[in-house]
């Protein structure tokens, strides 16, 4: 083979293996959510006629174990069939979860956060037509050294009602991994937090729990069976079956 077809071919393939890592490197950070799930939700007060409103936020998360910085998407939903009127989202954290920023909304001044609460957003919505939902990106902290839980209120827009309520539910691992970059989290399993100095303890007692004014709610939490290790190896799987099939055999030159 010349020089310069060996060169092209290998530039060939360095185009592409990068390509291949770009798609792969977008993909993971778009599925890293996972599926959205109204675990931990219940009904409050009785909303009008025609009205249901429900809430959604992700199966997973990931924190970066350095910055402890994680983000989410918050989600509200009109599964009625007629139109909500005036409403507001709150996005409350708790205990190692700290909400930090959600686009579109307005923090809550500490002497109006529930009780327990470290932090919250308002977010006023004028009207949620029927069928329809609207989506916030949630910006917040995660203190992998504590358990942490996130609350979805939906209320009127003078918070005299409150129609729906996720939460608090927790966010975390019963396997934490501190020296990795970042751990993966699952909605819905109380975390065990632990340090690289302080390894976990079987019979270490539960932190105490703060905060009684939003109830708990929601049923008996599962742990999901998919983790980020197994995806990333059948991911691995799937681009090398890709790559054999397309090799094609490259002739010898006289």
């Amino acid at each position: 083979m010349s020089s310069r077809r060996t060169v092209a071919v290998a530039g060939s393939l360095v185009a592409a293996s990068f390509s291949a890592l770009v798609i792969f490197s977008g993909t993971a950070g778009a599925e890293d959510e996972g599926p959205a799930s109204g675990k931990g939700g219940k009904v409050v007060d009785e909303a009008p006629a025609g009205v249901k409103l429900t809430t959604l936020l992700p199966g997973r998360i990931s924190v970066d174990n350095s910055s402890e910085k994680t983000s989410l998407t918050a989600t509200v939903k009109n599964e009625g069939s007629k139109d909500s009127g005036k409403i507001r989202l709150l996005v409350v954290g708790f205990d190692g979860l700290t909400v930090k920023n959600v686009q579109g909304c307005s923090a809550i001044a500490e002497n109006n956060l529930p009780e327990g609460s470290n932090s919250g957003f308002s977010c006023p919505i004028d009207n949620l037509a029927a069928g329809k939902s609207k989506s916030y990106a949630v910006y917040a902290t995660y203190d992998l050294g504590k358990t942490g839980k996130i609350c979805l209120p939906v209320q009127t827009s003078d918070g005299k009602k409150t129609f729906w309520q996720q939460g608090p539910v927790p966010f975390g691992t019963t396997n934490p991994s501190p020296d990795a970059p970042a751990t993966p989290l699952l909605l819905g399993t109380d975390n065990e937090p632990v340090s690289p100095d302080k390894p976990k303890s079987p019979d270490r007692e539960e932190l105490p729990k703060t905060g009684k004014e939003l109830p708990r709610t929601g049923p008996a939490r599962d742990l999901l069976p998919l983790g980020a290790a197994g995806a990333s190896l059948l991911a691995a799987g799937a681009a090398g079956m890709w790559w054999s099939q397309r090799r094609r055999p490259v002739r010898q030159e006289g």
